[in-house]
């Protein structure tokens, strides 16, 4: 099937929707031992970069402050394709993906660090925006961008 989805590229256009709706994306990240670490994250897409947060120790961050590059991977399942199909590896998937490479950057900045925290308030919990981001829950909180460096996105229907 990799040679069809070459003529199904998402426009950018629709590549932003898909950031927008989509809740969970995979941050693949090589450990010491090069391995590939793979986990899923909730994420925000602002000013042309993913934002992801969470625990400031751990696997993630020791392998971005090893190796700051980065996949991030993001896909959308809408249906099988199996109407009129009588053999198994006929069946086809109908979806959206987008796969990304770019470079992680732990945030120290706490303004951009509170302004991405209050973009992931608005994605996920948009009642609690009017309330205040405390200090410490900032602080404390591992701010991590991804600044893009390609960044392709293919449907198939």
């Amino acid at each position: 099937m990799r040679h069809r989805t070459k003529n199904h590229l998402l426009t950018q256009e629709q590549i932003e929707a898909l950031f927008k709706r989509a809740e969970v994306g995979r941050i693949a990240t090589l450990n010491k031992d090069g391995y590939p670490y793979v986990l899923p994250m909730h994420f925000v897409y602002a000013d042309s970069k993913i934002y992801v947060h969470g625990l400031p120790k751990g696997q993630k961050i020791d392998n971005i402050k090893s190796n700051p590059k980065v996949c991030f991977e993001i896909d959308e399942m809408i249906s099988l394709l199996y109407d009129g199909i009588e053999e198994p590896c006929d069946v086809n998937t109908e979806f959206n993906s987008i796969i990304l490479h770019g470079m992680a950057t732990i945030v120290d900045d706490f303004e951009e660090k509170r302004a991405a925290l209050s973009k992931i308030v608005e994605k996920f919990t948009p009642h609690l925006m009017e309330k205040e981001l405390p200090v410490p829950m900032i602080n404390g909180t591992a701010v991590i961008r991804i600044d893009i460096e390609e960044c392709i996105g293919r449907y198939y229907k």
